[in-house]
């Protein structure tokens, strides 16, 4: 018995609206339609067939500019239509709709999706399209020479070349055109053009309440430097440690797993989705986040072993790669786990949701923010608290689901008081919220004893 698939589509009937799989077909690895055959796989036969096999043609051509293959199949007296449509060179439309096959379901494409679907098709990608505005004067040359210096071991020829002609032997240049590719690296203000490449860095209580924030713009070399130097200086702890008599600070979370994953954010984020990317801080997890699915047949579980690199931006790639920012392709998730755990963090975690990708790196709660490091700290911190903050504290250790109102049943005074003194704890970054007032829970950061 057949079964539907990413090629293979059942109809027990035909109806004008199912031009909307010939055109998906067309749009993917082409297909074949089967008219007669219900969703099982049965043949049930047609009473039209002879018509259909006459009109479908013609109809489809008209509707599409493509002509199927349309024969009539018979099995145990049933007569049925197989419709072979091949996949086109170029994109199908119906009604003005595009639609792609995905497994055994059809969608129609929107929005992004669209738009790089349609650039592909006529065989260019986002980054490839030049900018009809932009001027050699707005290239920002002390990048350029910076990436002089960088690339000096890839590229022995840079150090000798001018600006321009170092963009067109990176193929950043059609004609006397920059291309978009260019304007991001190299600008000296690409969200002139681009404002969406940014990235919005904050630091987070818990999911509702940002403490701070800041957003990074320039070109992306000098993005990914300030970003890091914003993490270092800003939103991350450094805590001290003593070897013998020589003072050792080491940043909560390696340099290089963050080195990593922000530029693999950079470098692979879907450029036409107008959102920035963003770094998010909380008590114990780092999230950054981007816009643009993983590619091809790449899983979350293929980033946690050598895996092919399908680059989005692949002059933006090649260009950081020439530069000596990344070492290989298709390793840099890799790295990010390594020097997690080389440095006695959890293996970090990788998401896709829809069309958003995630970098979660995580800190050891117990040591990090509970253990001798923060020890005067947290010692501090509890002397600043009252009894009944104290209690509050004790309770929610105990049983981290406790309500407002159970609290205040709990020591005996009112809701607006215990509002009142999980406020100030929440201030004092001893007690967050996880999550809302309905499903969630409390977290305690540091011990009250």
């Amino acid at each position: 018995m057949m079964h539907e698939n990413q090629n293979t589509e059942f109809k027990s009937s035909w109806r004008e609206e199912y031009i909307r799989y010939i055109s998906a077909f067309s749009n993917s690895e082409g297909g074949f339609l089967y008219l007669g055959v219900n969703d099982e796989g049965e043949v049930i036969g047609l009473d039209n067939a002879e018509k259909l096999l006459e009109t479908l043609p013609n109809l489809i051509n008209q509707k599409t500019g493509i002509l199927p293959v349309v024969k009539i199949r018979d099995e145990g007296g049933k007569r049925y239509i197989i419709l072979t449509v091949h996949p086109s060179i170029v994109p199908i439309s119906y009604h003005g709709h595009y639609y792609i096959r995905s497994g055994s379901v059809t969608t129609e494409l929107q929005g992004p999706q669209l738009s790089e679907f349609l650039l592909k098709k006529h065989g260019v990608t986002w980054e490839e399209i030049e900018v009809d505005d932009f001027t050699e004067e707005e290239l920002d040359l002390e990048t350029i020479e910076r990436f002089k210096i960088l690339a000096r071991d890839r590229l022995p020829y840079v150090k000798e070349e001018k600006s321009k002609m170092i963009l067109q032997k990176l193929n950043l240049i059609k004609g006397d055109k920059y291309k978009r590719a260019a304007v991001l690296l190299f600008a000296k203000n690409p969200q002139k053009y681009f404002l969406q490449a940014r990235i919005r860095i904050g630091k987070f209580l818990n999911e509702a309440e940002i403490l701070t924030s800041d957003i990074v713009e320039g070109n992306l070399f000098r993005q990914v430097d300030l970003s890091l130097d914003i993490l270092r200086t800003k939103y991350l702890l450094s805590p001290i440690s003593y070897e013998g008599i020589y003072r050792r600070e080491k940043l909560e979370y390696p340099y290089e797993a963050l080195r990593e994953a922000v530029l693999n954010a950079v470098i692979h984020r879907d450029y036409m989705i107008t959102s920035n990317i963003q770094i998010r801080v909380y008590p114990d997890k780092l999230e950054i986040m981007n816009d643009g699915k993983l590619p091809g047949e790449i899983t979350v579980e293929d980033l946690k072993n050598v895996h092919n690199s399908i680059p989005r931006n692949f002059l933006i790639a090649d260009t950081f790669y020439k530069s000596g920012q990344i070492e290989n392709w298709g390793r840099g998730t890799i790295r990010i786990i390594k020097e997690c755990v080389d440095n006695g963090l959890p293996q970090p975690l990788f998401y896709v949701n829809k069309h958003l990708f995630t970098v979660r790196l995580l800190l050891n709660r117990t040591d990090k923010v509970t253990g001798k490091v923060t020890g005067k700290v947290t010692d501090k911190v509890t002397d600043s608290l009252s009894e009944k903050q104290k209690k509050i504290m004790s309770l929610l250790r105990e049983n981290n689901r406790m309500t407002l109102s159970d609290l205040s049943e709990a020591l005996g005074i009112s809701r607006r008081k215990i509002v009142d003194h999980t406020n100030k704890l929440k201030e004092k970054g001893v007690l967050m919220r996880v999550g809302n007032n309905k499903s969630g829970y409390w977290q305690v950061i540091m011990s009250s004893e």
